[in-house]
């Protein structure tokens, strides 16, 4: 994401805010790892952007204003985790952060329940 001072964010504490000041409680990892959002109009892919202990911020097509809640499939590569098969991580979450760039939407989720499905 550019960090361009005029893009329109929208945070669960401040919905009308212009500017976001980056004031997260843990660390963020610039980790790009494709995950599933699942939504009322079925599952869309997407990428995360960063993860931290509380949340994610990845890019979608699809609007998904400040409050809304969202379950979305995080996938870790095998070969990253040291597994055979992918390890997928079922999370359910709502968006506290939410802002365009570029004709894309970035959303910034606290995941409130997660769980690891192993196969």
């Amino acid at each position: 994401m550019s960090s361009d001072s005029s893009k329109d964010v929208k945070t669960a504490n401040n919905p009308g805010r212009k500017h976001y000041t980056d004031v997260q409680s843990a660390a963020r990892f610039p980790v790009k790892l494709p995950i599933a959002v699942k939504s009322d109009a079925g599952v869309q892919p997407a990428e995360t952007q960063n993860i931290s202990a509380n949340g994610v911020l990845f890019e979608v097509d699809a609007d998904m204003p400040v409050g809304s809640p969202v379950d979305f499939t995080i996938s870790l590569p095998a070969d990253v985790v040291g597994s055979a098969e992918d390890v997928r991580v079922d999370c359910r979450g709502r968006v506290v952060r939410s802002f365009e760039d570029g004709g894309r939407r970035g959303v910034g989720v606290v995941i409130d329940e997660y769980r690891f499905e192993r196969r």
